[in-house]
């Protein structure tokens, strides 16, 4: 095969990842780039951003990525995206965000979710029949004030001299995708999004009767495109800001949810991968509409057309580990090396503070010293969803000492990820083998702890943090014709490490497993008696 450049950008919540990639064999990062931009918490539940930030980051990011690649603009070959999801960016005729973009953090439309569907007889809290409707169509319901239709209404409502200049409601990477060609499009997993799209099969669009049920303008809804499309060509003046040539092929892409599997080389039937970023999730690919109501898991529309990714969320994965570094870590199990603070120093003979971290829990025994961690520090969505549950150490002993405790945080995580997958397998297999990825997969230490927790073993690729950036590249390879589909993705992301379970210690954490599924339902009144908002 014929080695292209692509660049592909991972539009998140407080910054953009820029990637050069070489497509030959195999995807491999040649330059790679970040940087920074505002998110912008307003005291009445708002979170926006703006959206000619995330555009100079871009261009900031795309000579430097260029650069260090030591390919000039002219290469690519290609360009596509890996986005935050379920934002709302209102654009008009000319493509122009008539205000800052609604983060799908946003929850300030309490009113317009009452209004559009927590009314009447309720289940979980939404209008039976509009609940039961919304599954029949969408698979799934706008039954949370975080959900973009609400956002919609909200401006409708309280920005109505904005919203009359409304010609595109687009999500991140759609109006990134609009500055670069000019088009108003939304791939399927960003339509699947808005829960206004019609997953029935000869569907696949937006359905007429769910905009009439939330009250939404459908001529406001852009075309639909597949994510490996090629949906425009980049504009001169685009190309001339981001430092590229004029007419590269710019691709649908996808949205994190979608293409962090992708990028993982997980895309058969069947196949189940791991991501542990700030938030976690164990997701595994299925070829129909499954929704278990009870444990809070949903298929949810990916990359892959007539492909599902059957998804199980965890609030905070990652987030738990950052916990650890500012509060336990620091200056607290012996820090300081040579009076040097690794934080401050790469001189050091270790990388970074969390790979002193790894090499301090390596030496603690499995199922640390019998303390076991929750990893709900944000309250928690899958298998049950409650938030006013909490993070917690049980069991501690005067033996208990700060390693313990910080290993017991990366055996919490991996427990619950184990939940996921025992959960799943209620309603579908999952794989023996594991793709894991995202910053805890840079770990060694912490993916043989989830191979022995969770009894799979486990697999890792070339720089899983990008893992969203890799499927944006795969995207590229299926719309240049370099692959045929998707599914053959995987002979481009091969394994680089694997991780095997220790047999000797499957006795201590299955023991820890079974307490730890206990410990919600024994507290779950504790944490509400300390935590809602009512008390």
């Amino acid at each position: 095969m014929q080695s292209v450049y692509v660049i592909t950008y991972d539009i998140g919540t407080t910054g953009v990842k820029t990637c050069v990639f070489e497509i030959g064999s195999k995807i491999t990062l040649k330059g790679f780039a970040s940087e920074g931009y505002g998110l912008y918490v307003l005291p009445n539940g708002g979170a926006e951003q703006d959206p000619d930030e995330w555009w100079t980051a871009m261009c900031n990011t795309t000579k430097k990525a260029l650069s260090e690649a030591g390919v000039s603009g002219d290469d690519i070959s290609g360009i596509s995206f890996c986005s935050q999801m379920q934002g709302l960016v209102l654009v008009d005729k000319d493509g122009k965000a008539l205000r800052r973009s609604m983060s799908y953090m946003d929850q300030r439309a309490e009113a317009e979710l009452k209004e559009g569907i927590a009314h009447g007889l309720q289940i979980a809290g939404a209008n039976v029949f509009k609940l039961l409707k919304s599954l029949k169509i969408t698979g799934a319901v706008a039954a949370s004030v975080k959900d973009p239709v609400y956002k919609y209404k909200w401006v409708e409502k309280n920005e109505p001299e904005i919203f009359n200049k409304v010609y595109k409601w687009l999500d991140v990477k759609e109006y990134l995708i609009c500055r670069m060609t000019g088009e108003f499009v939304m791939t399927h997993d960003s339509a699947f999004a808005t829960l206004l799209y019609d997953i029935r099969k000869g569907k696949r669009c937006f359905s007429e009767a769910m905009c009439k049920m939330h009250g939404v303008n459908i001529d406001h809804l852009p075309e639909i495109k597949n994510s490996t499309d090629k949906v425009g060509t980049l504009k001169a003046d685009a190309a001339r800001e981001l430092g590229l040539k004029e007419g590269i092929a710019v691709f649908g892409g996808g949205g994190d949810a979608s293409l962090i599997g992708v990028g993982a080389g997980s895309v058969n039937l069947g196949d189940t991968h791991i991501y542990s970023g700030t938030s976690g999730w164990v997701s595994t690919v299925v070829d129909k509409s499954i929704v278990d109501a009870n444990a809070m898991i949903a298929a949810i529309v990916g990359a892959q057309e007539d492909k599902f990714n059957y998804f199980a969320e965890l609030e905070t994965a990652g987030k738990c580990l950052e916990w650890v570094k500012d509060h336990l870590a620091l200056d607290e199990i012996g820090i300081y090396l040579e009076k040097v603070s690794v934080v401050d120093s790469y001189e050091s003979v270790f990388v970074s503070l969390y790979d002193y971290m790894s090499s301090v829990i390596d030496k603690v025994p499995a199922g640390s010293g019998g303390v076991i961690f929750t990893p709900w520090l944000h309250g928690n969505r899958c298998p049950f969803e409650d938030p006013n549950a909490r993070g917690m150490f049980f069991n501690m002993s005067l033996e208990t000492g700060k390693s313990e405790l910080i290993r017991a945080v990366v055996e919490g995580v991996c427990m619950h990820l184990r939940w996921f997958l025992e959960t799943q397998e209620k309603k579908v297999k999952t794989s023996e083998v594991i793709r894991f990825v995202g910053g805890g997969a840079l770990s060694d230490v912490t993916c043989q702890i989830l191979a022995d927790c969770t009894g799979r073993k486990i697999e890792t690729i070339e720089n899983p943090q990008n893992a969203g950036a890799v499927g944006a590249a795969v995207l590229i390879a299926v719309g240049l014709g370099l692959i045929n589909s998707i599914s053959d993705a995987r002979s481009l992301i091969p394994a680089t490490k694997s991780f095997t379970p220790d047999s000797t210690v499957k006795s201590v954490y299955d023991k820890h497993f079974e307490v730890f599924k206990r410990l919600y339902a024994d507290n779950k009144k504790n944490f509400a008696d300390l935590n809602s908002k009512t008390n």
